[in-house]
C-alpha cells in the first residue's frame, strides 16, 4: 500500500463521526418566562476582560479629581444653622398645617461634605431612557426601543446571575396629561447601567458616537450668571440628550440597522455621588475626565 493511501485511510478514521449523544433523562425546569433553568445554582458570570475606563479612573482620574476638588477647612467647622419653621410646631392650632422652613426650600443650600479620600467624586450609574409616543395607542411599538436598548447596553434582567440587574424597564405614566396620557400606560423604556457595563457604554459613546455627530459642540452648560444653589445644582447629575440619528452610530445598532423599525432619541444621565454646594461642578469635572466635552451658551 502506498504512503498516500495510508494517509487517506488515517484521515478517514480521524473524521469518523462520534457516537450518539446520551439521551436526556431529566429535562431542565422552566421559569415563569418559559426559559430553561440550569441545574447549577448561584451561577455568577465574572468579568472576562479588564475595563480600560475603570482602570483609568482608579489610576489617574481619581487622584486628579482629589486635587482639583479638595477644599481645605482649617479649625473647627461651624455648627449648622438652626432651621426656623414658619409656624410653631408646639402650637396645637398649627399642628397639622403645612409647615415649610423660613426662607424657602433648603435643598439648594446644603453644604458639601468635607473632602476626604473616601468621598472623591465617582460615577455610580448611567441611566438611559427614551419615550415613544406611539406606544400610547399600541404598546407593541415599544419592542423596537426595548431591542435597541438591550443591544446598546448589553444588560438583561438578572443577567450574569446578578439579581441587582433589572435590565430594560418599561416606563409607565403616573398621572393624566392633557387627556392623552393616563396612569399605568406604557410610554417609554429605561435602563440603568452599573459596574463594567457602565464603563463599556461610556467608552462606546465617547469613541464611536459623539465624534460622528455633526456640529456637536458638547454638553450645553447654563450661563455663567445662573445660580448654582438650585436643586439641580446640588444634585451631582449630568444630563444631556442625543438625537434619533445618533442611535445608528452605535456599533451594536449599525451592523443591523434595518432590523429596527425606526431610530429613537434618548436622554443620558450620569449619576455621581457628589452632593451639596458645588456638586454640579464636581460632576462635570468627572465627566469631562472621560473625554466628554462641555460648551457654554
Amino acid at each position: 500500500m502506498s504512503a498516500a493511501a495510508v494517509r487517506v485511510s488515517h484521515s478517514a478514521q480521524a473524521v469518523r463521526p462520534f457516537r450518539k449523544p446520551p439521551k436526556i433523562r431529566k429535562f431542565l425546569k422552566r421559569d415563569e418566562n418559559g426559559l430553561p433553568v440550569p441545574h447549577v445554582r448561584n451561577l455568577i458570570v465574572r468579568d472576562t476582560h479588564p475595563c480600560r475606563l475603570m482602570d483609568h479612573y482608579h489610576t489617574t482620574l481619581q487622584d486628579n479629581l482629589m486635587y482639583m476638588t479638595y477644599n481645605h477647612e482649617s479649625g473647627t467647622p461651624p455648627s449648622p444653622r438652626q432651621i426656623r419653621l414658619t409656624y410653631d410646631p408646639n402650637d396645637p392650632y398649627t399642628k397639622n398645617r403645612y409647615n415649610p422652613p423660613v426662607g424657602g426650600s433648603q435643598a439648594g443650600k446644603k453644604p458639601a461634605p468635607p473632602t476626604t479620600s473616601e468621598n472623591v467624586v465617582r460615577l455610580e450609574k448611567i441611566v438611559i431612557h427614551s419615550m415613544v409616543k406611539e406606544a400610547l395607542t399600541n404598546r407593541s411599538n415599544l419592542l423596537g426601543l426595548i431591542a435597541a436598548f438591550r443591544a446598546i447596553s448589553g444588560d438583561t434582567e438578572g443577567g450574569g446571575g446578578r439579581p441587582s440587574s433589572d435590565g430594560v424597564q418599561i416606563v409607565k405614566g403616573k398621572k393624566n396629561v392633557g387627556g392623552w396620557m393616563r396612569p399605568g400606560l406604557p410610554v417609554g423604556a429605561k435602563v440603568e447601567l452599573k459596574g463594567p457595563k457602565m464603563y463599556d457604554f461610556l467608552s462606546t459613546l465617547v469613541e464611536f458616537v459623539l465624534p460622528r455627530i455633526r456640529e456637536f459642540p458638547g454638553i450645553v452648560m447654563p450661563p455663567a450668571s445662573s445660580t448654582m444653589k438650585s436643586p439641580s445644582g446640588v444634585a451631582g447629575v449630568v444630563s444631556f440628550g442625543l438625537p434619533p440619528e445618533a442611535m445608528g452610530y452605535f456599533p451594536q445598532i449599525e451592523v443591523n440597522l434595518d432590523s429596527y423599525p425606526k431610530s429613537y432619541g434618548m436622554h443620558i444621565h450620569f449619576v455621581t455621588n457628589a452632593v451639596g454646594l458645588g456638586a454640579q461642578n464636581r460632576a462635570r469635572a468627572l465627566v469631562s475626565g472621560f473625554q466628554i466635552p462641555f460648551a457654554r451658551k
